[in-house]
């Protein structure tokens, strides 16, 4: 009885010792310095990422845009995780790059090393990204809202791209995505004169798709995350990837893609699933194949 009890001990500080470490994983204290980093939604299945870097507005320096990479690699490759939220403070998502870090930089720097590259990881990730933008979203911080494929703003939110002001340009993707999602006009104005606009303008233009009051913000984003996360992960891979090729290729061209990625649905059981689920009316059962 006695090496019952101590085998059921055992077992049991297995267990715990192993859920420690899956927390440990994505908890809000290691291995990060300038991001927490959790799982959210009631089946856990929303990874979420929150800049943390509240003394300097979470200015993006490169460590905390490294570690914000890490952590997407490590929600790609958890099979729960269908959607991916990443937001600032209710004060800036973030406020622009790290000016010091760049203050100093030489052209030979920054072409030879080719600055600022590893940014786009943001774009590249397979599941879906969403911001969730209050305050502050300005140079290098509204690029990386629009790197998401969907951005909710909070009502006080604003966003700008004011490299101007600081005798330069913007340099991760601002002049390419602004003007492919609030049109040649506006994203001229904005990136010449570096004036901002407020989350009800940039609803307007087309640069987010919802604005919410500023502590429903995160909550709703978490809840987009979610709905997504319940379809079939790897259907959702293949519409974001027709969405995203609508601003690369010809209408053509994205047509044939379009057609080549619903053909290629039929080869996975969660096209079959989910038709016979409406045919028979009942909920489908997803199981990412």
């Amino acid at each position: 009885m006695a090496m019952f009890f101590r085998s059921a001990s055992l077992v049991v500080r297995q267990a715990t010792a192993l859920s420690l470490a899956g927390a440990r994983r994505y908890s809000t204290g290691a291995p990060y310095q300038y991001i927490l980093v959790e799982k959210k939604g009631e089946k856990q299945d929303v990874g979420f990422i929150q800049l943390n870097r509240p003394k300097a507005l979470n200015a993006l320096c490169d460590g905390l845009m490294k570690e914000v990479s890490q952590a997407l690699d490590a929600f790609e490759e958890d099979s729960q995780v269908g959607a991916i939220v990443i937001t600032g403070s209710e004060k800036a998502f973030a406020a622009g790059a790290d000016i010091k870090e760049m203050q100093n930089r030489t052209f030979q720097e920054c072409y030879s090393g080719n600055f600022l590259s590893h940014w786009n990881k943001v774009s590249t990730v397979k599941k879906p990204v969403i911001a969730a933008v209050n305050g502050f979203a300005l140079g290098g911080g509204c690029e990386l809202a629009m790197m998401c494929d969907i951005i909710y703003a909070g009502e006080k939110a604003q966003f700008g791209q004011p490299e101007i002001l600081l005798g330069t340009i913007p340099g991760a993707g601002g002049t390419q995505r602004l003007t492919r999602a609030v049109g040649k006009s506006l994203a001229m104005e904005m990136v010449l004169t570096g004036d901002r606009v407020s989350a009800q303008e940039a609803k307007q233009s087309g640069l987010v798709s919802k604005v919410f009051p500023i502590d429903q913000l995160v909550p709703e984003a978490i809840k987009c995350g979610e709905k997504i996360a319940a379809h079939s992960k790897i259907i959702v891979a293949m519409g974001k990837e027709a969405v995203n090729a609508a601003f690369e290729l010809t209408l053509t061209e994205g047509n044939r893609l379009e057609k080549r990625l619903f053909h290629s649905t039929f080869a996975t059981d969660d096209r079959k699933e989910g038709m016979t689920a409406f045919v028979e009316k009942r909920k489908a059962s997803f199981q990412d194949k």
